[in-house]
């Protein structure tokens, strides 16, 4: 059967699922969704639907992004609007089943929106949603639309055209769309992608290798697991246009092991591929013949630089090498190979689909397109969001992610992952895109975004980050291996109130040592967080150093529990929930904190009742408490005489 005929039957399955007499059910079980306990939803769901005897069409999507109210039920019936509702737990499942499927009522009090321009008994659209609103859905366009396992309805909404108009422009015009289009990497780095192409298309060789890094380590991002969850042909698709595009005969897709669901979904993508004859020898009856495998990462970050990808694929212990070459020239057993993020490649398709020239009304001068970022942190809505670039810091923290959580004030953002920078609020008005971000001393990176709230120190926040560098670095390079770890021992003895002033000038000294002569893009960008929080934060550090002083109340080293005489009743809570053992008292006594056993571990600040607020934590400042436990009412009486 011809590919012509292959997308008529699949538009025309799809045409008569959409006008589908039969209710249709459409459930997110993405790795978000089942976190949340989509396939316990399932479960109760099918149960539900055989209980009433509902004939009705259950399918299985990805993500649509809203993961902080998962799991999303969309429920569609003859001739009415698509109604998504949210939190659908096991328990709420057979109340919807009954008041929807079987008495009409649509719940509104339920709903999240409608999809579509229809609206019903009130309920918004969804798209109109504040955080739905200003996000431009391009690599994400068929995540939760579509059911990931069935290579026809990603056929029947375009799928393939793509890579059907390369085959008839051939490569040298493809090459060209793609370098108008100025896509840049969006693995991190933002090399264009048109001239990371050309370069492996110019080397010779008869063979020749494509990759899709979908290794993705950095910690809180899920941008490319939820989009191969959700659409692996369109990463596919991409790579089979490059593949085309290059000379390539052979492809892999990296995809760490940690993403099991994504692993699953990915090999059902390619097992349909090869049976449409979209994979194998001769490909649509053309000359062209290419396949592609997985390979899994055991989950090491440094793996997602290209090199170091390129070693573990072959065999080999992940650790990157000098360049030149580059892999272009000498990648995979010494082949030229290209490599890119799974983004990248999703981004590729719809190029070729609707034109560079559409592809460039999206982004700022110099960042064409849109980006996906994983907006996590403390935030109110946690989630998968994809905006045009160029967008400003503000309108994703407030607008779209509804403010910083709890009503607490923003403090900083960190863009591009473990190795990003921390950008205060004097710069929530700048463009997201790789230049700005730059500027600003952080990088666009895969597109993690950790917001970090009042609450947050940030010499203990630049800490963190770069012990998890400072972990996964492979150690080849000197300044990697010992700069790392020399500045992370400086910031260990910050956040213990040991600091020196002379410290931070050694901070700087190190980072730009670490930066300027380490190997691979791990070490040049490690000391990104620290860099970024001395210089917009360095009134944090001085008070660690100068006032023994954490503002934040995080270090533990710096802090104090004690409890007030005035307020304590004696109720004895914080003396039972005490693991070190550290209170003394007795019912209506006034408790004691001993300072000497005390371990910081807060859990008397959390038993406290609220209407008493007897536990404090301080941090630089002496308080001086009774030595021994005395009556309730005996403190009280001193206090109204002023003592």
């Amino acid at each position: 059967m011809t590919f012509n005929k292959i997308r008529k039957q699949a538009i025309a399955e799809w045409t008569t699922l959409q006008q589908s007499q039969q209710p249709r059910i459409l459930l997110g079980t993405a790795t978000c969704g089942r976190a949340a306990g989509a396939m316990s939803t399932l479960e109760t769901m099918n149960r539900e639907l055989a209980r009433h005897n509902i004939n009705a069409i259950v399918t299985q999507v990805g993500c649509i992004g809203l993961c902080y109210i998962e799991p999303l039920v969309d429920i569609v019936k003859p001739n009415r609007p698509r109604i998504c509702y949210s939190s659908v737990t096991s328990k709420i499942i057979p109340q919807l089943i009954e008041d929807y499927l079987v008495k009409d009522n649509p719940r509104p009090d339920l709903a999240l929106g409608t999809i579509g321009d229809e609206t019903i008994e009130g309920i918004p659209r969804l798209f109109d949603l504040p955080m739905l609103k200003p996000q431009v859905r391009i690599v994400l366009r068929n995540c939760g639309y579509i059911n990931p396992e069935d290579i026809k309805q990603y056929i029947a909404n375009d799928g393939y055209t793509g890579f059907i108009k390369a085959i008839k422009i051939g490569p040298e015009r493809v090459l060209g769309e793609i370098k108008k289009s100025e896509l840049r990497g969006r693995g991190g780095a933002g090399f264009p992608t048109g001239q990371k192409w050309e370069f492996c298309r110019r080397s010779p060789g008869k063979e020749k290798y494509i990759i899709c890094n979908a290794d993705e380590g950095d910690p809180g991002a899920f941008m490319n697991r939820a989009l191969l969850e959700g659409d692996p042909h369109s990463v596919l698709e991409g790579m089979l246009i490059g593949a085309y595009t290059i000379g390539a005969t052979h492809g892999y897709i990296y995809c760490r092991a940690e993403y099991p669901l994504a692993i699953e979904r990915l090999s059902i993508a390619l097992n349909r591929m090869r049976e449409y004859g979209l994979l194998g020898d001769n490909i649509l009856g053309t000359n062209f013949s290419f396949d592609m495998e997985i390979k899994e990462g055991a989950g090491a970050f440094i793996c997602g630089e290209e090199t170091a990808l390129i070693a573990s694929i072959e065999g080999k212990r992940g650790m990157p090498r000098p360049r030149p070459p580059f892999p272009a020239v000498s990648g995979l057993w010494g082949k030229p190979t290209n490599i890119n993020n799974a983004e990248t490649w999703a981004n590729v398709a719809l190029i070729l689909q609707k034109g560079s020239e559409w592809y460039d009304g999206f982004g700022s001068q110099t960042s064409k397109g849109t980006k996906t970022f994983a907006l996590v942190g403390k935030i109110e809505r946690t989630g998968l969001i994809e905006v045009p670039l160029g967008i400003h810091l503000r309108d994703i923290i407030y607008e779209i992610g509804g403010g910083v959580a709890d009503g607490k004030q923003y403090k900083a953002v960190q863009t591009g992952g473990p190795s990003g920078g921390c950008l205060p609020a004097s710069l929530l008005d700048s463009p997201v895109d790789y230049d700005s971000l730059a500027k600003a001393g952080s990088m666009m990176g895969s597109g993690g975004m950790v917001v970090a709230d009042e609450d947050t120190c940030m010499v203990d926040f630049a800490r963190f980050f770069l012990s998890f560098s400072q972990a996964e670095s492979c150690g080849k390079c000197v300044p990697c291996r010992i700069g790392t770890h020399q500045m992370f021992t400086i910031l260990e003895r910050i956040t213990r109130g040991e600091g020196k002033l002379r410290d931070l000038e050694q901070l700087e000294q190190l980072s730009q040592l670490v930066k300027t002569t380490s190997l691979c893009g791990l070490g040049q960008t490690a000391p990104n967080p620290v860099l970024t929080t001395l210089r917009y934060f360095r009134d944090e550090y001085e008070a660690h150093i100068n006032k023994k002083k954490c503002p934040s109340l995080v270090c533990t080293r710096l802090i104090n529990y004690y409890i007030l005489p005035d307020k304590c009743a004696g109720c004895m809570l914080c003396l039972r929930d005490c693991p070190a053992k550290a209170i003394v008292g007795g019912r209506r006594l006034v408790h004691i904190i001993s300072q000497e056993k005390c371990t910081k571990c807060g859990a008397c600040l959390d038993v406290c009742p609220e209407r008493f607020g007897a536990v404090v934590k301080v941090s630089g400042e002496k308080v001086i408490v009774p030595g021994k436990p005395v009556p309730v009412a005996t403190s009280k009486a001193l206090k109204n005489k002023g003592q």
